[in-house]
């Protein structure tokens, strides 16, 4: 395995060492930076193989990821780029900063941007690619990719998208589901009986809503009493001002 530098220890890493722990590959050549070493620390814990470094260390590995939010990546990549090397294969994890923007802060054309899932974490995520042009192979990187599930080329224009519809969108129902749990254990099911009632019902409402051919108001029309209908509308205008308003920000 190639070295790796993650710039960043928070979630997205963790997600990612899971990943490649999940499937048996050595956290041996992976070193992180974080500017908080208490969250740095929480990671070795976690993952003793991994090397807490510095930012030079990090940075000069062979597949580095720049696991930070939008705000802080251009500060972070402009105090790196001495440190770059013309070879070394840069990752970014967050929308909005493009590929041509990173390449003029570190004079690097190895880009990659990748929209990670959460889902990832038990190596089932779906995750959109962008290569900068004349990104050499492409395959090995992708193989490598691979391991955190579902993982596919598209154009650059499209990430911010992917971000909304489906990096975000377990947040956007978790809670719901957790809720349903809840309440099935305050009616009567015990807790066992409760998850695999909401899972097992989730799953299959998935394939009746894809898989069925029925239209979407056909599907919706299967069960005729809807609890919550009255207040769909405020739901779906939550959803939409709360969603479009949000894409509107992370777009380049």
């Amino acid at each position: 395995m190639k070295t790796i530098g993650f710039i960043g220890s928070g979630r997205v890493t963790k997600i990612f060492l899971h990943a490649f722990q999940n499937k048996n590959i050595s956290l041996k050549n992976i070193s992180v930076f974080d500017t908080n070493a208490e969250v740095s620390e929480k990671l070795k814990q976690k993952f003793p193989e991994i090397t807490i470094a510095d930012l030079k260390t990090v940075s000069s590995k062979e597949i580095v990821f720049i696991a930070l939010h939008p705000p802080v990546i251009v500060d972070s990549l402009n105090s790196i780029k001495e440190f770059v090397s013309k070879t070394s294969i840069f990752i970014s994890l967050a929308p909005k900063i493009t590929i041509e923007k990173i390449s003029s802060l570190i004079g690097n054309q190895n880009i990659v941007r990748l929209i990670p899932n959460a889902t990832s974490f038990i190596n089932q995520g779906y995750n959109p690619v962008t290569f900068a042009p004349g990104f050499g192979n492409k395959k090995e990187m992708m193989d490598m990719l691979l391991v955190l599930g579902k993982t596919f080329e598209t154009d650059e224009s499209k990430l911010e998208a992917y971000a909304i519809a489906s990096a975000m969108l377990p947040t956007y129902f978790w809670f719901q589901w957790y809720q349903m749990v809840e309440i099935a254990e305050q009616i009567g099911l015990s807790h066992a009986e409760a998850k695999e009632t909401v899972q097992e019902t989730l799953l299959a409402s998935i394939d009746v809503m894809f898989k069925s051919g029925l239209k979407a108001a056909e599907v919706i029309d299967l069960i005729p009493v809807k609890p919550i209908g009255e207040n769909e509308v405020e739901i779906k205008e939550i959803l939409h001002t709360k969603l479009v308003g949000l894409y509107n920000k992370i777009k380049p």
